[in-house]
């Protein structure tokens, strides 16, 4: 045999496949073919009609949204409700997936829906149903928003799925509304608004029962107008002491002038009838001698009137006879005596009222000073027992105020009103997730490149020499004649 190899091998090097020689392996390994193919296709199908025909999936969304408006705690009684909640960010959406992801919850969830199998207690199994859970639970943020997409799959019946998540929602919302506020604040205002409602109480009773023990309503306004009276008097008393000193001066004055003054000096002597005194009595006896007529017109002489009307009528003649026989002396002296006299009586009288009224001035003054302390110590007492009052009373609005405000966030809690809402609740799938036929077509597919794989990989993996050009290609040798194998 000429040994020709390195040309032969050259020239089947070179030599183009055929489709004979590529699906040549396919017809000689078709056991490996058909049976990855039928086992494949076996599998798909069991896969489609056992898994995919009862396999339910149940979503819900979740929107995180700004915190709610609830009223902040303050010291203050008016406390502006001011809007100044930021946009959502990612790490709140984060923080909310992590909630949903909650172990204690998942495990609850477990005794709930009854996910471990003949629904034992046993805490192997209940930790071993909430690891599959957690694994399965897919929970992701939308992008670009603030929705949550929770979704849940499990094969047998469709409500079990819906329960994990209606149960799930539950528990998130309860759980979410512990977390954003604490426990007891109702309880604790409304204690607060009862203790300050007895201390408000028990400071109006005190501020009336200082009114009645006192006897004063308004001591402040009294020690306000006592210290107008008190100045006014002061005024005075200084006003009556410059009299007083002016007084005692002029009385000195006085005492001066009449020593140096005499009692009586006749400076003129003139005698003088007592005309005067008879025009007086001429005229009272016209006005008798008329009555006397007036009254004879009426009565008789005999009558009293008229008889008392002649007797006055003789009087007044008998006193203007001796009138025209008497003579009057009329004699001027110096007043000024006199004068001086009846100025010193004057001021002497003014001195001792004045002196009078000085010391009265000073005795309501010391009894306005005395007084006035009074009304500062009680205007003090009344205002500490005004402050607590007022106090109390802030206090008692301001935890009324937090009181009824915790009681709308109470209400608000109980018609789960958060800043999280369940915008799409969970409901009991009517289909299963996926259709059997999207199993069974990638199945079948997926049977048919397994099948055309197993049969390359028998032919890899046989040894053997099946064709010539194997033989010159590996052995490098000619090969003259080849003889087909002969079935038995």
């Amino acid at each position: 045999m000429e040994p020709t190899g390195g040309k032969k091998s050259a020239n089947y090097d070179t030599r183009v496949r055929t489709l004979r020689d590529m699906i040549g392996p396919l017809f000689r390994n078709w056991r490996a073919v058909v049976v990855t193919f039928c086992s494949i296709a076996v599998i798909a199908v069991v896969v489609a009609r056992i898994w995919a025909h009862n396999y339910y999936v149940a979503s819900m969304q979740v929107v995180v949204s700004e915190e709610r408006s609830d009223p902040k705690i303050t010291g203050q009684q008016n406390a502006a409700l001011i809007d100044s909640s930021p946009d959502v960010t990612a790490d709140e959406v984060a923080t909310e997936i992590a909630l949903l992801q909650g172990r204690d919850m998942l495990r609850e969830i477990v005794g709930v829906c009854k996910l471990t199998k003949d629904d034992s207690s046993d805490p192997k199994q209940l930790e071993a149903a909430t690891n599959r859970l957690a694994a399965k639970l897919d929970v992701e943020s939308q992008k670009m928003s603030h929705v949550i997409d929770v979704k849940y799959g499990r094969s047998g019946v469709p409500e079990t799925p819906a329960c994990v998540l209606q149960t799930l929602a539950k528990l998130y919302l309860a759980k979410h509304l512990r977390l954003q506020r604490p426990a007891g604040t109702y309880d604790f205002f409304a204690e607060e608004t009862e203790k300050y409602q007895e201390a408000l109480a028990q400071s109006e009773r005190k501020l009336a029962d200082f009114s009645k023990t006192e006897g004063v309503a308004a001591p402040d306004i009294l020690r306000t107008d006592m210290a107008q009276q008190l100045v006014s008097a002061q005024a005075s008393l200084y006003q009556t002491r410059q009299t007083i000193a002016a007084d005692q001066q002029r009385l000195e004055n006085l005492k001066k002038q009449m020593a140096e003054t005499p009692a009586r000096s006749s400076t003129a002597e003139a005698s003088l009838a007592a005309n005067t005194l008879l025009e007086q009595l001429q005229s009272s006896l016209l006005a008798a001698q008329i009555k006397r007529t007036q009254l004879l017109v009426k009565y008789d002489p005999s009558y009293p009137l008229v008889r008392e009307a002649d007797a006055e009528i003789a009087q007044t003649n008998e006193a203007i006879d001796e009138a025209e026989k008497a003579k009057y002396i009329n004699t001027t002296t110096d007043p000024t005596y006199e004068y001086l006299r009846q100025d010193q009586a004057k001021t002497e009288a003014d001195l001792v009222s004045e002196q009078a009224t000085a010391d009265e001035l000073s005795n309501n003054i010391q009894s306005m000073q005395s007084e006035m302390v009074n009304l500062d110590v009680t205007a003090v007492n009344q205002e500490a027992l005004l402050r607590e009052a007022k106090a109390n009373e802030e206090n008692y609005l301001l935890y009324l105020t937090k009181r009824e405000q915790e009681r709308t966030s109470d209400a608000l809690d109980q018609k789960r009103i958060a800043n999280v809402a369940i915008a799409v609740p969970a409901e009991v799938p009517a289909l299963p997730a996926r259709s059997p036929f999207s199993i069974l077509f990638p199945g079948f597919f997926l049977a048919l490149l397994g099948g055309i794989g197993a049969g390359y990989l028998a032919e890899v993996a046989d040894p053997s020499f099946r064709t010539p050009s194997e033989v010159e290609e590996v052995l490098n040798i000619t090969v003259l004649g080849a003889m087909p194998k002969q079935a038995a």
